[in-house]
């Protein structure tokens, strides 16, 4: 078995096993993923220069498993392929941001 696949069915077994299927829709997917993020950049709010770097690395690795399990669910709910949807992100940015104009510079792809 994969990784992947035995993340998805980790997370479907601790689901299941509460009956959290019957919340676990689109939408509130979607918000749990905004609300983890938030919590995710509660870490980094406040702090400067060497600060930042120094999160706890605990904290940082459960608000990025709540991120990214939400996400892993959210994508295998609607059958999305999540290493294929990342590939395809970045190819799609690679178009936008061009190395010539965007290496260096923060700038959004339309003020290049």
């Amino acid at each position: 078995m994969d990784k992947y696949r035995k993340v998805i069915d980790t997370l479907h077994q601790f689901r299941d096993n509460r009956d959290w299927s019957q919340f676990h829709d689109s939408k509130n997917l979607a918000l749990a993923i905004s609300i983890e993020a938030a919590e995710l950049n509660e870490l980094f709010l406040w702090k400067k220069g060497d600060e930042v770097e120094q999160v706890n690395p605990d904290k940082l690795k459960e608000e990025l498993a709540d991120v990214l399990a939400f996400s892993f669910l959210l994508a295998e709910k609607h059958g999305l392929d999540i290493f294929e949807i990342v590939l395809e992100k970045v190819k799609q940015n690679d178009q936008k941001y061009p190395v010539e104009k965007a290496r260096g510079t923060a700038k959004k792809y339309d003020e290049l």
